[in-house]
């Protein structure tokens, strides 16, 4: 799926492959050092090509995973991947996670990513609720997800601990 940054430039939306694994490492070691908002920091992922090749492949193979990226130029600048449970009780809802690169802030990568999450969760059919959580002084985050239909539904505490301070999240759903 073809989009233009602000400036004219193309990139696009696509579902990630195997031959990714190693742009996707070069990514998350960039992105790791750009934002105190993920999951992770600098130096904390450790991922080999082999891990990477196989989470990739686990996204390709399972119907409950979905594993999308936007490229510039040959270059990852923003991802997505969602789960979703595999025990039928919970198999209708999931969890993802989304990035972009800093350099690429305000150009609506990651809107766009999250409407092609929906679009796919839609088409799927078996996808009725996607959740998210994002720590609650993003509130550029939280503002996007709001946008998209996202309801905040609760507050956890300490979600987050960064330099020896607990940070907060909120636990964010879009039901369908």
């Amino acid at each position: 799926m073809e989009k233009f940054l602000k400036n004219g430039d193309k990139y696009i939306i696509r579902t990630a492959i195997i031959e990714d694994a190693e742009k996707m490492i070069e990514y998350i070691d960039l992105i790791a050092g750009e934002s105190n908002n993920l999951t992770f920091g600098v130096g904390e992922m450790n991922l080999t090509l082999e891990d990477e090749i196989k989470f990739i492949e686990s996204s390709i193979k399972n119907d409950n995973q979905y594993l999308i990226v936007a490229e510039y130029k040959g270059r990852i600048i923003g991802n997505l991947n969602f789960s979703s449970g595999t025990k039928p009780r919970i198999s209708h809802t999931g969890e993802f996670g989304l990035s972009v690169a800093k350099e690429f802030w305000g150009n609506g990568i990651g809107e766009e990513l999250i409407k092609n999450l929906i679009q796919w969760a839609k088409e799927d059919g078996k996808i009725t609720k996607i959740n998210l959580q994002v720590k609650e002084e993003n509130e550029k985050a939280k503002k996007l997800y709001e946008k998209m239909g996202f309801e905040v539904e609760g507050l956890i505490k300490r979600t987050f601990l960064i330099d020896g301070k607990y940070y907060n999240s909120y636990f964010m759903g879009k039901i369908f």
